[in-house]
């Protein structure tokens, strides 16, 4: 019996800004997007600007030195905000989980941009809770912060539902013992979830 979903953010319920931001930056300075996407990838980790280790400003610093993409970070940081658009279907299945009194909470390797996303466009209302990797100090490249996630819920991992687009997390989450779900489409998600037991 699932007693708690723990949904990621980007890609999930919210389109995935962050790619996408990066993507339409690269397409405007004649660049490779999918290359310039993992050189940014690479720099939010390795910073650590994803686990609060480092402000916002390091990250542009060092994404500007590899790339040569100097603009002001302020205009380039909107191109990846803006396109983090919330998926209202899947917020009311979050609803809908959460009258069913199971816990719903976020799972997100997300840096201080997501508080931002949620004070322009509250959604943080319809949630148990939001664990964020820039508040946890650790991303979901780290195992253990499943484990952690199931303790702060305070629900054990073979009773968390975890469910995210990267299929490396869900690899790590699995390990972890948590059951999951990769997210592929609002169709296969509700068919996943109706299997676990959770009627939507």
């Amino acid at each position: 019996m699932i007693k708690a979903v723990l949904f990621d953010f980007g890609g999930v319920l919210a389109e995935e800004g962050f790619r996408e931001g990066l993507m339409a930056i690269a397409g405007k300075k004649n660049l490779d997007g999918q290359s310039f996407f993992k050189t940014a990838e690479d720099i939010i980790y390795k910073t650590g600007y994803v686990t609060g280790k480092v402000k916002e400003k390091i990250f542009w610093e060092n994404l500007a030195r590899q790339t040569g993409v100097k603009d002001d970070y302020r205009r380039l940081r909107i191109e990846i905000l803006r396109r983090f658009v919330l998926r209202p279907q899947m917020l009311a299945i979050a609803e809908k989980i959460r009258e069913q009194g199971i816990v719903a909470a976020i799972l997100s390797d997300q840096t201080n941009w997501l508080d931002e996303i949620n004070g322009k466009k509250p959604f943080y209302n319809r949630f148990d809770y939001v664990i964020n990797s820039y508040v946890l100090g650790k991303s979901k490249r780290d195992p253990s912060a499943f484990r952690d996630a199931a303790k702060i819920i305070g629900i054990k991992p073979h009773l968390t539902l975890f469910v995210d687009d990267n299929s490396q997390n869900i690899k790590r989450a699995s390990e972890a013992g948590l059951r999951t779900i990769h997210f592929t489409g609002l169709g296969d998600f509700k068919a996943q979830l109706g299997a676990v037991g959770i009627k939507i």
